[in-house]
């Protein structure tokens, strides 16, 4: 059996199509919204899937571990799990009902059969004693393809050269998220968030920190009517914004038990936003929010709740 290096994941710039004189320089694969996946394949048959943190998840996804024992050989392969709704578009909302529960196996097996997830494969960056990572993106790209790796519960999508355009208008018909452009002769930058990978959505979001709340008033009292927001700049919390929309009833009660759990008494943003009856929570929530462009001061404008990120970290996001 191989040792395998451990790898931390190349992370993908949000941005816009490259230019069109240069598209051909660049690939484009479809954007899908999941739990990024490092997969390691030792070579005796089994297969340990660690999240972007690098937790191991493996037993949230019981029907993935077969992997290893369809592949046989070592590896290391990078990709995204997802959970695809009845369109075969990925679903984050239901993925949430598989994340988490590496530490329940028995209740991960039950909804692996009510919520199957899908791995998709998109690089390969080790293969049986060699590391691929300072090969360029389109020989490792060669690489995955010619592993074969395309079945019920996982699958190596294609990616095509230029057409950049086509590609993002395709993906906005669909339904789907959006594209990432990768140059072609770009090398696997170990965490490294990379302009050689660039992340175009259809719509602008952002993933931010909640460092306080403002409670709602009415019917709302004792809920947060308001979550304060913050990103990290050079290892301080940077207050960005105020998110009050965007929640189902559901949701704002879940927020709720999450920030009561997380209270304390001192601001945690380098400075104090001015909010009428904030309440201060450890950074330590991480949420994604839709907006409508950034102020100069990089404030969100008009930003909307989109979902939480348990899968990421407060030391994620930058």
């Amino acid at each position: 059996m191989v040792m395998l290096p451990r790898i931390a994941p190349m992370l993908a710039t949000p941005g816009v199509l490259p230019p069109e004189a240069v598209e051909d320089q660049w690939a484009f694969e479809v954007k899908y919204d999941g739990q990024r996946a490092m997969v390691y394949l030792p070579g005796d048959g089994t297969a340990v899937l660690r999240a972007r943190s690098g937790a191991d998840i493996t037993p949230a996804y019981p029907e993935l571990k077969n992997l290893g024992s369809v592949l046989g050989r070592p590896a290391v392969l990078d990709g995204e799990i997802v959970a695809l709704d009845s369109e075969g578009r990925s679903d984050f909302e239901r993925l949430q009902s598989r994340m988490g529960l590496a530490g329940s196996p028995a209740k991960a097996a039950r909804m692996a059969k009510i919520v199957p997830a899908h791995l998709v494969l998109f690089d390969a960056v080790f293969l049986g004693h060699n590391s691929l990572t300072g090969l360029p993106y389109t020989q490792r790209r060669n690489v995955l393809e010619d592993l074969g790796l395309d079945g019920t519960d996982w699958s190596t999508p294609s990616a095509v050269v230029g057409h950049g355009a086509q590609a993002l208008e395709m993906t906005r018909t669909a339904g789907l998220e959006g594209v990432v452009a990768k140059r072609l002769t770009s090398v696997y930058e170990l965490g490294v968030r990379s302009r050689a990978w660039i992340k175009i959505r259809h719509v602008l979001t952002a993933d931010v920190i909640v460092g306080g709340w403002v409670p709602g008033r009415g019917r709302l009292a004792g809920l947060p009517g308001a979550l304060l927001v913050g990103e990290r700049h050079e290892g301080a919390l940077r207050y960005v914004g105020s998110v009050g929309t965007g929640w189902s009833d559901t949701e704002r009660i879940t927020l709720a038990g999450l920030l009561q759990a997380a209270t304390i008494d001192e601001c945690p943003f380098e400075e104090v936003p001015e909010a009428a009856s904030a309440r201060w929570v450890l950074p330590r929530l991480v949420g994604e929010v839709r907006y409508a462009t950034r102020t100069r001061a990089g404030r969100l404008r008009h930003p909307s709740w989109r979902r939480l990120r348990p899968d990421l970290a407060p030391d994620d996001i930058t």
